[in-house]
């Protein structure tokens, strides 16, 4: 079982492995964006959407179009795909190449997007081509023809996109196709169960454009991929976007001309200063400060400039701030909240509050960008917003959805800790809630007999309840901490564990009488936690020396 999803940008292919039960990000090393890269949390197995058409495809080139052929097997080649096309153009982009199509096949399937000779290329024919290389790579390498697939698409789509897709699909030999709104391919991937009406918001910010769109999720509509939508907005700020704000502006910083003219934008130099730009901007995601050094030739007057001693630095130092400061100048942070406010207002006139919204899904990579989760966080609030999995959420859910293993019930994502101390005053971390858990739960889920601390020797007059969100090493995700910053979890390079504090401002209290005193190492404390139908952590706390009850089913935090 197979699942497409058609990106902009960037396209994943899943395949559903049966042995592990789970979906499986294909791994075409020859297409892929990063084949040597190790830090799968980033998503190197993703194929850029690019194209390039070959000028001559020989005999069974010619062949492999005839749609009879076309429908039974694959032969000879029409194009390049992905990487190997991306990296044919570095130098001078040809006519034959185009980096992008889904949009051009959304809104104007016959606009041409490339040309080889006197023949020209429609959104139409290239998107055949992308998906028709794509099937033959899987057909070489896995000795497997894709004949059951499911293919996303956006859900505010015109019909006719979807018609090209089944076109597609259907001359190259799909025996059954399965279309799927996006947002329903994402809120699967991202664990939720559809056994009631759910209403989600998806933030959808990849390589180009900014989509907000408020759905609702009904149990039939999951069944046939499809959902309801209640309100809407976009901007046409993306990844792209970005990185040419960031490279305009380093070169303002580092005196560098850059002129904007067509000859230099589609020039070699141009492009490898964008590409160092991107890399800056991604490396900001996990870290503070990053260099940018790729510069264009001297002009003659820099040249002369070196020869008098007065050349500029070659290098420039990039701070996250720095990120942050350009992005507020360019606006991206005002589209975003006008994009929310939009899809805020259209709620409220349809009778929808954001108190509402039952969950928030982060999709795409810029949505790892700086100062982006902590506003919708800051909004929506920690326990609503999805967002450990940007890259990968759409194209897994879409593959799940193609094995007809659905979850049917709710489970926790993270793990979740209380927070304890020995005698000595150092913090330890207790799971009392496992990762995986499905709820509602027993109140006692979790039980234990606890001795207060008594630090610095002080009888102990109250306790406190501090839970936090642990990060496990084989969790492989993206978590944000309470500053906003996002770290890397597992993979690779990721940190071993990160915890977040949920309520250590705020923490749930209780009182002890009489106090404990702290030469009694007798437990006093007996806790226990349950979590209820909505997600809610809640303690139950009993004083061993009174047989009082100090709490009963109260809750804590809201756990994701």
């Amino acid at each position: 079982m197979w699942a497409l999803d058609l990106g902009t940008t960037n396209t994943g292919l899943a395949r559903w492995d049966s042995v592990t039960n789970k979906p499986v990000m294909v791994d075409f090393p020859d297409l892929c964006r990063a084949p040597e890269a190790t830090e799968e949390l980033e998503a190197p197995r993703m194929i850029p959407s690019a194209v390039h058409v070959l000028d001559d495809t020989g005999f069974w080139g010619k062949v492999g179009k005839w749609g009879f052929v076309a429908k039974r097997t694959f032969v000879g080649k029409q194009a390049l795909i992905g990487r190997a096309a991306l990296e044919l153009n570095e130098g001078e982009l040809q006519p034959n190449f185009c980096k992008s199509f889904k949009h051009a096949l959304g809104v104007g399937p016959l606009q041409t997007v490339a040309r080889v000779g006197r023949e020209t290329f429609t959104a139409r024919d290239v998107a055949r081509l992308f998906v028709r290389e794509l099937l033959a790579h899987v057909k070489s390498t896995t000795k497997e023809r894709v004949r059951d697939l499911v293919m996303t698409a956006p859900v505010d789509a015109y019909e006719s996109y979807r018609a090209e897709l089944k076109s597609i699909a259907e001359g190259l030999g799909v025996e059954r196709l399965r279309l799927l709104d996006e947002p329903v391919a994402a809120a699967i991937g991202y664990g939720l169960s559809v056994i009631e009406k759910r209403r989600v918001l998806v933030v959808d910010f990849g390589g180009g454009t900014l989509d907000l769109a408020l759905v609702d999720l009904g149990v039939k509509g999951l069944q046939e991929g499809t959902c309801q939508v209640r309100a809407k907005a976009g901007a046409a700020i993306g990844g792209d976007t970005v990185d040419a704000w960031l490279l305009e502006e380093f070169c303002k910083r580092l005196e560098y001309p850059l002129a904007r003219d067509r000859e230099l934008e589609s020039g070699f130099w141009y492009r490898l200063m964008l590409e160092d730009a991107r890399r800056v901007k991604e490396a900001l995601f996990f870290r503070d400060q990053a260099t940018f050094d790729v510069a264009p030739p001297d002009d003659l007057r820099r040249f002369e400039a070196r020869l008098r001693g007065e050349s500029k630095a070659e290098a420039l130092d990039v701070s996250r701030d720095d990120v942050v400061e350009i992005l507020e100048g360019k606006g991206l942070y005002r589209a975003l909240d006008g994009c929310l406010e939009t899809v805020l207002e259209q709620a409220r006139v349809a009778g929808i509050e954001p108190e509402d919204i039952g969950d928030v899904l982060m999709v795409g990579g810029s949505t790892l960008l700086p100062s982006v989760y902590p506003r919708i966080e800051a909004r929506f609030g920690r326990d609503r917003v999805r967002a450990w999995q940007p890259f990968e959420a759409v194209t897994y859910g879409a593959c799940t959805f193609a094995s007809g293993n659905v979850s049917q019930s709710d489970f926790i994502i993270h793990d979740y800790a209380l927070a304890t101390f020995d005698s000595e005053g150092r913090e330890h971390f207790e799971v009392v809630v496992k990762r995986g858990t499905r709820f509602p739960t027993p109140p006692d889920v979790w039980k234990r007999q606890l001795v207060p601390t008594c630090s610095l020797g002080q009888p102990e007059k109250l306790f406190k309840l501090v839970i936090s969100e642990i990060g496990a090493p084989d969790e492989r995700a993206f978590v944000w901490d309470s500053s906003g910053d996002v770290h890397k979890v597992g993979g690779k390079s990721g940190e071993t564990r990160t915890v977040v504090k949920l309520n250590g401002a705020n923490p749930t209290l209780g009182h002890l009488l009489p106090p404990h005193q702290p030469d009694d190492r007798r437990p006093r404390l007996e806790v226990s936690f349950g979590v209820n139908a909505d997600r809610w952590l809640v303690a139950t706390v009993l004083d061993l020396y009174t047989k009082k009850l100090l709490m009963s089913g109260e809750a804590v935090v809201r756990l994701l």
